[in-house]
C-alpha cells in the first residue's frame, strides 16, 4: 500500500481546494493518508517566505485571490468571495482535534475537510470553540471528547512536532503531499501525484549548482 504524507495547516485555502480531489486520489488507488498538521508561518518563513502581511499587494491579488477563484471555479469548490475574516486567528485547536481522531482514518479525512471547509466556505472562525463543536458534532463526532483532547499537551507536543518535523524536512508550505517520501508541494501537483501511486517517478539526479 502506497503511504501519502499529508502536511497542511488547518485553515490553508490550498489545502482546502484540494482536499476533496485527494480523498478521491486516496480511494480510487487504495492509497493510505497520514495526517500531519502543522503551523504554517514557521515552516514558510524558514524557507525564507514572507508573511501575509509583508506581502505586495500585486501578490496578494493574485495568489490569495485570483489564483484561489480560478481553482474553486475550475474543482468545482464552493468558497466565499473573500480571504475569511478570522485567517490570522489561533488553529492550534482545530489542528489538535485533527491529531486526536488519529493520524490516518476516515473520521480524520472527514474532520480535516470539514474545518477547511467550514473556513472558506462558511468564514468560520478555527479558533472559537464553540463553533469547532459545532463542526465536530455535524459530522458525527464525539465533539466534547475531542476539545477535551485536543488541547492536552500531549497533543499539542504532537502539533509541535509535526512543526518540527516539517522544518527539519524542508518544507515549502501547506499542502504539501509526500508519496513514499516524493514531495509535491501544492495541490495543483495532485495530477503528478496520482500518477506516482500508479507509475512511481524515477529517482531524482537533478541538483541545482551552486550560485557564485
Amino acid at each position: 500500500m502506497s503511504v501519502i504524507e499529508y502536511v497542511y495547516s488547518a485553515h490553508s485555502a490550498y489545502a482546502y481546494l484540494g482536499s476533496a480531489e485527494l480523498m478521491r486520489i486516496c480511494k480510487d488507488h487504495g492509497a493510505k493518508l497520514v495526517h500531519r498538521p502543522i503551523l504554517l508561518s514557521p515552516v514558510v518563513e524558514a524557507q525564507r517566505g514572507k508573511p501575509f502581511r509583508k506581502r505586495t499587494q500585486q501578490h496578494v491579488d493574485y495568489f490569495f485571490g485570483r489564483e484561489i477563484e480560478r481553482w474553486a471555479e475550475y474543482r468545482s469548490v464552493p468558497i466565499i468571495s473573500r480571504r475569511p475574516s478570522t485567517h490570522d486567528a489561533d488553529y492550534s485547536i482545530a489542528s489538535g482535534m485533527i491529531i486526536a481522531l488519529g493520524e490516518s482514518g476516515p473520521e480524520t479525512d472527514k474532520l480535516a475537510h470539514a474545518l477547511l471547509e467550514a473556513h472558506w466556505r462558511d468564514d468560520a472562525d478555527l479558533s472559537n470553540t464553540s463553533t469547532l463543536h459545532g463542526i465536530a458534532t455535524a459530522i458525527g463526532l464525539d465533539a466534547d471528547r475531542l476539545l477535551e483532547e485536543a488541547s492536552s499537551e500531549s497533543i499539542q507536543n504532537t502539533f509541535q512536532k509535526n512543526t518540527d518535523w516539517a522544518l527539519a524536512n524542508g518544507i515549502f508550505g501547506s499542502p504539501t503531499y509526500l508519496v513514499d517520501g516524493d514531495p509535491f508541494y501544492g495541490q495543483d501537483h495532485l495530477p503528478l501525484v496520482e500518477h506516482a501511486l500508479q507509475t512511481p517517478f524515477k529517482p531524482g539526479g537533478w541538483s541545482n549548482p551552486a550560485v557564485e
